[in-house]
């Protein structure tokens, strides 16, 4: 099924999206519409990088789908270019909100949250305290940037962390006084300097790689991601939600999902795999994505008919 390319602003950027309409009929459509399902990429990522196979289902399924790039990334504007901003892209999600809800047949009290990876974590925070979230969807979720430090400690070494951490401040200071920032791959092979550098990681993220997505990110985004903290604000999501745990996750740890999923009283499903293996054209895709419709389906279709 094919998308429209819709603009939103998001505080005076011009942010570009893809629209899905989903078929011409569903079990999830509601005197006012049919629920949108917003997704945005993890870290660094864009929407032309591995979310058009998801979008596509949920668009089968009969679900309106809005999909964005982060302003600074992909086809959105905004300067600097690949500087990750957390509070910056969470703000970008609730510009996405309300534009998807303008969108031709979507019920704008039926609004759907997916992300992955780091904008798993998104989606719990900006879900907290709404009331026009019907459900929130979050695929091997970053929740803890510390603990994802931790985690990920024994694979780069302290010297490692500390070089990177005095490049993130020098970066972040530069960007201060006006100056270039410092860029970095956004990953690489083991040893490498990049921020994601485990096994297999490099050739995953080459592997979902869109045309706009670039390997470079501005190093300071590791100052913010120590004080990353989705997990404290998912008590307080009111909407159903999904959790999907990667268990041998070299990203993002599980435990810290699954404690995330507890407080958030989710439906958590676990797979046996890594961070990238959630995405199309690996085993855990279909499992995934199916679990996700069916999740949907038993929450907000008129007409249950549950799939797997």
């Amino acid at each position: 099924m094919s998308h429209q390319t819709v603009t939103f602003q998001s505080h005076g950027t011009s942010c570009d999206a893809w629209f899905f309409p989903g078929v011409e009929t569903s079990a999830f459509d509601g005197p006012a519409g049919r629920p949108v399902v917003v997704m945005a990429h993890g870290f660094a990522g864009t929407k032309d990088s591995g979310l058009e196979a998801y979008a596509q289902r949920f668009a089968d399924a009969g679900l309106a789908v809005f999909a964005f790039d982060y302003r600074g990334f992909g086809l959105s504007g905004g300067e600097p270019r690949q500087r990750i901003s957390m509070e910056g892209q969470q703000e970008d999600y609730r510009a996405a909100i309300d534009a998807a809800k303008r969108q031709p047949g979507v019920d704008p009290e039926r609004v759907i949250l997916w992300g992955i990876s780091q904008s798993g974590g998104h989606v719990l925070i900006v879900a907290a305290g709404r009331t026009d979230i019907a459900a929130a969807i979050t695929v091997v979720p970053l929740v803890n940037g510390l603990a994802a430090g931790i985690h990920h400690y024994p694979q780069v070494g302290a010297a490692s962390m500390a070089r990177s951490t005095v490049v993130g401040i020098g970066s972040a200071i530069a960007g201060k006084l006006g100056r270039p920032a410092t860029m970095m791959p956004v990953v690489g092979r083991p040893g490498e300097k990049a921020a994601l550098t485990s096994p297999g990681f490099y050739e995953d993220y080459l592997a979902i790689a869109g045309p706009s997505w670039r390997n470079e990110v501005d190093a300071s985004i590791g100052l913010e991601l120590g004080s990353f903290r989705a997990d404290k604000a998912a008590h307080d999501v009111a909407a159903p939600v999904l959790m999907q745990i990667a268990d041998f996750d070299q990203g993002a740890p599980a435990y810290a999902a699954a404690k995330a999923g507890f407080a958030a009283r989710a439906e958590v499903r676990h797979y046996p795999c890594d961070h990238f293996d959630i995405f199309d054209g690996n085993d855990w895709f279909e499992p995934a994505v199916t679990h996700e419709i069916s999740f949907l389906t038993r929450h907000l279709a008129r007409t249950v008919e549950v799939v797997g």
